[in-house]
Order: structure tokens, then sequence, then C-alpha cells
């Protein structure tokens, strides 16, 4: 496949042109040289944007994106930073776990106020001290 210039690579790829030209300034992606005055990527920029994408919404900063992906053409990647994330995702999704149960019983619960209800004041109480680790047990038919 042709090299392709910068509008079109924003074109397929959806990131606007002054992000690609951010992207390259920070060492994400790099143009292999210039038709005029556009510059030109190799295809494989896209499966490269594509990643760089994934990992933004991995929540990845851009600076971590980039030592994850090594330079150059061939694609690398740093599994062990992968893992750390991962696990780092693994501790926000058990934290929001946690706040919906939060919910869901406050919703549900047939206190006549929440201030009344002993299971929402232990979570509030929890998440006072910072121990809201300590996973409340909720029961249907505690008030």
């Amino acid at each position: 496949m042709p090299d392709i210039d910068i509008t079109e690579v924003s074109r397929r790829s959806g990131v606007p042109a002054s992000a690609l030209r951010y992207y390259e300034a920070r060492g994400l992606i790099a143009s292999i040289g210039r038709r005029g005055l556009r510059r030109l990527f190799d295809p494989g920029v896209l499966e490269r944007l594509t990643l760089i994408a994934w990992g933004r919404s991995a929540g990845f900063s851009l600076d971590e994106i980039a030592g994850i992906l090594a330079p150059g053409p061939r694609l690398s990647v740093d599994k062990a930073r992968l893992e750390a994330k991962a696990d780092e995702l693994d501790r926000r999704i058990a934290e929001l776990a946690r706040m919906r149960d939060g919910l869901r019983h406050a919703v549900a619960c047939p206190a006549p106020s929440l201030m009344e209800c002993p299971n929402f004041r232990r979570i509030v109480r929890l998440a006072g001290t910072g121990a809201e680790q300590k996973r409340p047990v909720f029961r249907a038919d505690a008030p």
C-alpha cells in the first residue's frame, strides 16, 4: 500500500490533523517524508493510532502510551505496563461496583430516610474514613 498523506490519515482515523502533528511532536507517530507541504505516513500509522486511542480510553496518559509503544515502524508493546494498567482497572472496577451497590441499596432501602438506614450509614462512615475497600454487605430486608 502506498504512503498516505496527513489528510487521508486524518480522514481514515478520525484524528484531526492538528492532533496528528501533536502526536508526531510527542514521538507517538512518525511521518516518513513529505509530498509538497503535506506529511506522508506509512499505512501502519493507522494501526498505531488505533492503539493510541485504545490506550487513551483505557486511561493511559500520552506519556504512558509513548513508553508502552516502542518507537519505529515495527509495533512493540511493553506487556508489563499493560499488566499494571489491567491491575489498576481491576481496582477501579471494584471501587465502582461498591459505589453502584451502595446507590442501588439507597434506592431500594425501606428505611424512612437514608440516614436512618444502618447499612447506608455504614457506607457513609466507611467512605469518610477511607475504608471503603471493606465492601459492605447489603441485605434486602435490612432497614
